[in-house]
Parts: structure tokens; C-alpha cells; sequence
């Protein structure tokens, strides 16, 4: 199974100067965990519920009225190809210890997000179960 046959097809980015207001905003109406950064027509990082608390909410000194993604975002963003195959994101993810990771297409356009719930909708039970083992691990 290829990883464009589980990911979820399209996502969109924002720019870094987006407010963490108007992310959350954008999280709670689409229902997701996370927002991709783009600027200058490149992904250039990604914005989670959990970087907004603990990144933004949990620092002293973070003003959420004028805090932007730029401020609370994790940049260094890994990414697999639409045609990789989709136990090998996975081993990729589990290493990572991530629970999303954006796709791209052969022309390096992102084409989608391969998530956890994606995986378990589409995965082998086996796959599943080792990958949410090992990106859970450091939370015991």
C-alpha cells in the first residue's frame, strides 16, 4: 500500500505570520491537530495543539493576542513522497516518534498529511499496533 492511498488529501498551509489565535481558531473548526507553515512557496514548518501550549500558553511572557505561528512553531519538518510505501512512513514516523508527517508530491508540492489516524484506518493491524507502541513509549 502506497502512502497517497491512507493520507489525508488537502491541506493547506498558512503563513508564519498567521496569529496563534487564528490557529486555534483554523484547529477547532477543522477539527485537527496540527497546521502546516509555508513561506515563500515552501514548508518551512508546523504548528500543533501541544506547540501552542507548551511552546506559547506555558512560557511566561507569551501574549496570545499578538503571538504569531512563526513563534510557536517546530521547524526541521521531516516529509515522505505520495508514492513511498506506507510501512516505510510508518518505520519513519515510529523513529521520529511523530504522529504526523506531511506528503509531498514528485514535484515537492505537498499533496496531504499521513497521520495516526490515517495509519490506523489503513494499515495492517500488526503495523499499527508496533508504530503506536513506540511513539507512545516516552510517555510511560
Amino acid at each position: 500500500m502506497k502512502v497517497k492511498d491512507a493520507m489525508h488529501k488537502g491541506v493547506d498551509w498558512v503563513s508564519p505570520e498567521t496569529t496563534v489565535t487564528e490557529l486555534a481558531k483554523l484547529m477547532r473548526a477543522e477539527d485537527i491537530g496540527s497546521i502546516p507553515i509555508g513561506e515563500n512557496d515552501r514548508l518551512i514548518g508546523m504548528v500543533t495543539d501541544r506547540d501552542i501550549v507548551c511552546k506559547g500558553l506555558a512560557e511566561d511572557g507569551f501574549d496570545s493576542r499578538t503571538a504569531t505561528a512563526r513563534d510557536v512553531m517546530t521547524t526541521g519538518i521531516h516529509c515522505c513522497r505520495e508514492d513511498d510505501d506506507l510501512a516505510e512512513a510508518m518505520r519513519h514516523m515510529e523513529e521520529l516518534k511523530i504522529r504526523r508527517l506531511p506528503v509531498i508530491n514528485k514535484s515537492m508540492r505537498m499533496v496531504g498529511i499521513l497521520s495516526v489516524g490515517d495509519v490506523g484506518q489503513s494499515a495492517p493491524r500488526e503495523l499499527v499496533s508496533e508504530y503506536v507502541k513506540s511513539v507512545s513509549a516516552h510517555h510511560h
